[in-house]
Parts: structure tokens; C-alpha cells; sequence
């Protein structure tokens, strides 16, 4: 008779969780999971596939605008944001269903409510027990709200996926890709659009000339960037809502949206009277096989505050699963995992930042370029697409790419699996560009930055 309900508990079933659970289930493990709220995690819900699909919604104003210069005549354009919204939530429907189809067809036990850890080997969900060998923390994250006086009047970046209307204006406490994100959505759906910022770039971990890029160019766009101030009281008032800012000065707007970052969704689940160390962030504290310290229980994703990432989330999955019941323990590697941000311009990058590079080389080689992007010699946009290639002098290993501009998360995909090759600027430099692409800039660069 097993001496456990399970071989494996996971809590929440978002894209990490659902793939530790079902990569496990292939082992022949016996399997559960708990969720408490819909299948996908932040991701599919409030997350990646949601924002993304705004993304693409807000793109069409300039596409309509670009059109002109290449003899196309558009008619009268309205957006109805509740079309947007009802087409969203249907695709997100579709997506948790078929999460949990995935599950139920590996065999896996859905439980659905807010599990508990009551022990090492015991989880509770809707008051009843369930033991398991291991348990696996896949709780994800939820957003941060600042501190400031009348903060109930924001809404956070979750909420923003459920809006019932837009009003003419927005302002976006903080300055990382959220609130990049966020800011350009509304600005493409004709929204007046302001960005209160702490500090004196957007984009804080990326590289400094992207920083510097970015906030020109959605100044350009028209977008309000106040940068080095703070948000110390919101009101309501009849127009809306009055921002006060750290200088005294007040912004009248009709919506506050705080992207002020994300934290650990780990609280009152039982974890620290268990035995599981979290960190000053309420991030479970783990090793590079994503062992607490609790030997049986592991943590992946959000709720581990490494890097927040779906798809990092799904190797850990994996990792920790193989770890529990394949053949060998086994660990993911965090170096030269690619990013972007999903603005307008887009943001993509992998591998180390300028700053970054010279605090651990002795010598960096630097390239860089700046151009207006072929299409808009027709559309006349002002718009420049920027790139960068962070090199190690000695080696001349490629260190770095980091792009401003049009699919720039599509180019770096690509770049990151010669990163992960360990690519030469030679290599490079020897690669036949492909005619007339931004991404043949990369191969291209041959003057070195001053």
C-alpha cells in the first residue's frame, strides 16, 4: 500500500505547475494539482496571451496613419473597446480550457480551491487532506501596489484586463515593462497617456542606451514621460481621479494604472510554519534544482522571484520533474534567457548589457547603430530603430544584442541561440545578411562604437 495519497502535489496550475504535473504523470508518477482560480497562471489570465492580443489592437492606430504614404485612403476609424474585451475573454475561455484538458488527459487530479501546507506531506484544499511524497509551489505572483495615500482609487495591472470602458486619459505609476506596455496599449487606443516614473530612465536591468531610446522615442509618439518623480496622493475628484506628485505639482486624469512590478503569491499558504525559508520578498528560497529547504518541497516560477518568465517557469517545470522521478537530478541555466517588451516601439534583448559586461570583462567591444527603418521613408514617421552588440575584446565572443524597434522580440529569439552557441562577432560579420531586414543590421555592424 502506497504510504502517500500522491507522488506529487503541485499548487496552481499555471504554465509551470501544469508542466511539472504533466511531465511527472509521463514518469508514472501519481499526480495532483490545485487551483484556485482559472487554469494558465498570470500568463494566459492577466498576463502574456491577454496583453498581447491588446497589443496587437493598439498597433492598428499607426498602421491605419502609416498607410497614407503607401496610397492607401482609410475611412472614419472608431475602436469599440468592448468588442476587444469580449473577443479577449473568449480566447481566454478557450485557452483554460484547454490547460485543464491537458491535465485531465495525462491523468492528473485537478482539485479546485486554495491549497494549504499543513506539513511536509500535507496539503489541505476546501478543508480536506491530501498527502503527497513531494509538493510543488507553483503559486505564481501577484502585482505590488505602492503605498501612497489613496491608492484604492488605482487599479493594478491585473485589473486592467477587465476594464468596462476606457476614459480619455491615463496616467501609469512606474517604469518597467508593464508600464511600457501598458502606457503605448492606451496610447493606441487614442488614450492621453502619462508615465510617473521614480527614476530618471524607463527600463531599469536593461541596457542604459535602450533606456535612453525607449523614452525617446514615445515621447515622439506623444506620450507624457515624468521621470525622477513620485506619485504621494491620489483623489478622487469629479473629473476623475487628481495625481500629487512629489514636486507639488497635480495631474488630473481619468484612470491610475500602478505597473510597480509583481511580487510572491506565497502568503498564508502555510509555508513559513512548515519549515520554508522566503526571503524578504515572500519569495521561496531555493537551490539550482528548486529545493526549498524542506527537501520534499520544491518551487518554481513567479513565486521563487528569479526570473519571472513564463518560459522560465516551464523549464523549471521540467527540471524539477525530471529532478523528482527521471534518471538524474537536473538544473536550468539562467544565462542568456531572451526578453522583450511588448511596446510600441518593442524592446528585445538577451544576454549581458553594456554595464553589465564591463563590471565582469576586462576589455568590451562595443557596436551600435541607429537608422529610420525602410517603411517609414514612405509612412514619414519619425521613427529609429536602434541596436547593439556588447562583444568580449579578448575572445570576441558576442556578450550581448539589444534592440529597440519593430518585432524586436522576433529578431533576438533568433540571436539568443547563437548566444547559447557562444557566436563570435566573426561569425557574425560572416553571415550573409537577408535583404532589405532590419535584423540584417546585426551582421552588419562593423564599426566599433567610439
Amino acid at each position: 500500500m502506497a504510504r502517500y495519497d500522491f507522488d506529487l502535489f503541485t499548487i496552481g496550475a499555471g504554465s509551470g505547475g501544469v508542466r511539472a504535473s504533466r511531465i511527472a504523470r509521463g514518469y508514472g508518477a501519481r499526480v495532483a494539482i490545485a487551483e484556485e482560480r482559472q487554469f494558465g497562471g498570470t500568463c494566459v489570465n492577466v498576463g502574456c496571451i491577454p496583453k498581447k492580443l491588446f497589443v496587437y489592437a493598439a498597433e492598428f492606430s499607426e498602421a491605419f496613419a502609416d498607410s497614407a504614404g503607401f496610397g492607401w485612403t482609410v475611412g472614419e476609424r472608431r475602436h469599440d473597446w468592448k468588442t476587444l474585451l469580449a473577443n479577449k475573454n473568449r480566447e481566454i475561455a478557450r485557452l483554460n480550457g484547454i490547460y485543464e484538458r491537458l491535465l485531465r488527459e495525462a491523468g492528473v487530479e485537478i482539485f479546485q480551491g486554495r491549497a494549504v501546507v499543513l506539513d511536509p506531506h500535507t496539503v489541505a484544499v476546501n478543508g480536506r487532506r491530501h498527502t503527497a511524497e513531494h509538493i510543488l509551489v507553483a503559486c505564481g505572483s501577484r502585482p505590488a501596489m505602492p503605498g501612497f495615500a489613496g491608492v484604492e482609487h488605482a487599479l493594478s495591472s491585473d485589473d486592467a484586463f477587465f476594464l468596462e470602458e476606457l476614459p480619455a486619459s491615463a496616467l501609469i505609476v512606474g517604469g518597467g515593462y508593464i508600464a511600457a506596455e501598458f502606457a503605448t496599449i492606451f496610447h493606441g487606443l487614442g488614450m492621453r497617456v502619462t508615465i510617473v516614473h521614480r527614476r530618471g530612465a524607463m527600463l531599469r536591468g536593461f541596457d542604459d542606451d535602450v533606456r535612453t531610446v525607449l523614452g525617446e522615442e514615445l515621447q515622439k509618439r506623444g506620450l507624457e514621460l515624468r521621470l525622477s518623480a513620485t506619485v504621494t496622493r491620489l483623489e478622487r475628484i469629479a473629473s476623475g481621479l487628481r495625481v500629487h506628485l512629489d514636486d507639488g505639482a497635480t495631474l488630473d486624469t481619468g484612470l491610475v494604472l500602478c505597473a510597480t512590478g509583481r511580487q510572491p503569491n506565497t502568503r498564508a499558504m502555510g509555508l513559513e510554519e512548515t519549515g520554508v525559508r522566503l526571503d524578504a520578498d515572500a519569495a521561496v528560497v531555493v537551490d539550482k534544482y528548486s529545493r526549498s529547504s524542506v527537501p520534499n518541497i520544491h518551487a518554481i516560477g513567479d513565486c521563487t522571484n528569479r526570473v519571472m518568465l513564463t518560459p522560465v517557469a516551464i523549464a523549471e517545470g521540467m527540471a524539477v520533474a525530471d529532478t523528482m522521478f527521471g534518471p538524474a537530478p537536473r538544473a536550468i541555466s539562467y544565462e542568456n534567457i531572451p526578453s522583450a517588451v511588448f511596446s510600441h516601439p518593442s524592446v528585445g534583448a538577451v544576454g549581458l548589457t553594456e554595464e553589465q559586461a564591463r563590471l565582469k570583462y576586462a576589455e568590451v567591444d562595443i557596436y551600435k547603430t541607429r537608422f529610420r527603418p525602410l517603411k517609414h521613408t514612405l509612412s514619414g514617421r519619425d521613427e529609429t530603430t536602434f541596436m547593439k552588440l556588447v562583444v568580449d575584446a579578448r575572445t570576441q565572443r558576442v556578450l550581448g544584442c539589444h534592440m529597440v524597434g519593430a518585432e524586436a522580440g522576433e529578431i533576438i529569439q533568433g540571436l539568443a541561440i547563437a548566444l547559447n552557441c557562444g557566436a563570435t562577432k566573426a561569425q557574425f560579420d560572416a553571415t550573409i545578411a537577408l535583404h532589405p531586414t532590419a535584423a540584417e543590421e546585426f551582421v552588419t555592424m562593423r564599426q566599433k562604437a567610439a
